[in-house]
């Protein structure tokens, strides 16, 4: 469309004897901690990582944007009070446009014993409503997709995710609702979609696992993305084409709501897995989220997050690379993250009118690796990940 972006081209450590001490002296001299020295704002975990500690959240302002009209950046421990991203000044086109610029969008996944089920709502250039729900079969590897594009009229975003401020998209075809009540631990989920031979309904309890991931990147300037993800235990069940699948023990999910201004020419890649993963052997309940986006300052001012129950760790920068267009690596510098993942199936929307473009992919598929924590554990993952892969060119 418009090129890979500069992360994704960057290649793999070379293999080889040679290549692998070349590697591990780079590993080396970064844990000794070079950048440590140069920056005041990197401390070291005890896996040896250095981790900015702008990583770590502070307290949430009242607003997003202020009386500036300057868009809150950094980590946050809870629900910002007021999102109010149209007072936003300097994000790329003149104020009374700012809502046809504002990406808003909020998802949830969950993580069930034979499925992986995902359901969005979003509202693009501020006239149309997306409704879409996916429905992946871990067995056979298809997934089935229910979309509904519709006026915006038919769908709004909560104002915030307080006290049951809800995210609604209706239409026969594809319907949801958010029922957000964050600040007290828990959200309700609902919705129901249809196509020529295929159904699916739900109706979805959540309660809250682990602390909250609240953050605001800067993209330059005063452009920047908000983001909050949490991590919840469920209560319910899918209903799919007549068979219902019920949410046990290990059945989590993750709510994931975003919401600002991508630069003109935009990349990220993403992915997170939630349930149980093994460390030493046993099981362990755990979920994630790594992402890659065009964030300024990747140390300072990135979502990746290990939640873990009764504490979230921080995770360093990750690079994705696309070794072809279904196998992907995700890693970091580090040794900590190593990832690979094998894409089975995909929803993908790609159109191109000419002052706007957008090659974006939805995927499932086979995930193995680790993940280091702060204070050294190694989580082993071998489950069904859930990821993005999304180009685009906007106003």
């Amino acid at each position: 469309m418009f090129g890979k972006p500069r992360w994704q081209l960057q290649e793999v450590p070379p293999k080889g004897k040679k290549g692998r001490k070349q590697a591990a002296k780079v590993q080396a001299k970064a844990l000794k901690g070079a950048k440590l020295e140069a920056d005041p704002k990197m401390k070291k975990a005890k896996n040896g990582v250095p981790l900015s500690k702008l990583r770590y959240p502070v307290p949430t302002p009242e607003k997003m944007v202020d009386d500036k009209g300057r868009v809150a950046v950094g980590t946050f421990d809870k629900e910002f009070p007021i999102i109010n991203l149209l007072d936003a000044k300097d994000v790329g086109v003149p104020k009374f446009l700012n809502r046809a610029k504002v990406t808003l969008w909020e998802a949830l996944e969950v993580n069930f014993e034979d499925i992986s089920f995902l359901t969005a709502m979003s509202v693009m250039g501020g006239a149309v409503t997306i409704a879409l729900t996916l429905v992946y079969d871990k067995k056979t590897g298809e997934m089935t997709s229910f979309m509904a594009p519709m006026l915006a009229k038919n769908g709004y975003m909560s104002e915030n995710l307080l006290d049951g401020s809800a995210t609604v998209a209706k239409s026969k075809l594809n319907s949801v609702t958010f029922e957000n009540c964050q600040n007290q631990g828990r959200a309700h989920v609902y919705g129901q979609g249809k196509g020529r031979s295929k159904s699916v309904s739900y109706d979805l309890q959540l309660t809250r696992w682990s602390d909250p991931a609240v953050g605001s990147m800067p993209f330059g300037g005063n452009i920047s993305l908000y983001s909050q993800k949490d991590i919840f235990t469920v209560e319910g069940s899918v209903i799919f084409n007549g068979r219902e699948y019920k949410a046990n023990d290990a059945t989590m999910a993750i709510i994931d709501d975003h919401r600002g201004y991508y630069p003109k020419k935009a990349h990220y890649d993403w992915i997170t897995n939630m349930g149980y993963c093994t460390v030493k052997g046993k099981p362990v309940k755990f979920g994630f989220n790594l992402t890659r986006n065009q964030s300024i300052d990747q140390d300072d001012y990135n979502e990746n997050i290990l939640w873990l129950g009764d504490k979230n760790d921080r995770l360093p920068p990750v690079y994705f690379k696309h070794y072809d267009y279904d196998h992907w690596r995700i890693y970091d510098e580090y040794g900590t993250i190593d990832l690979d993942y094998q894409v089975r199936d995909r929803n993908l929307v790609k159109f191109n009118v000419g002052i706007a473009c957008s090659d974006y992919s939805i995927t499932f598929g086979d995930l193995k690796g680790f993940i280091i924590g702060e204070d050294g554990t190694k989580y082993e993952i071998d489950d069904v990940g859930i990821g993005e892969d999304r180009s685009m060119k906007l106003l």
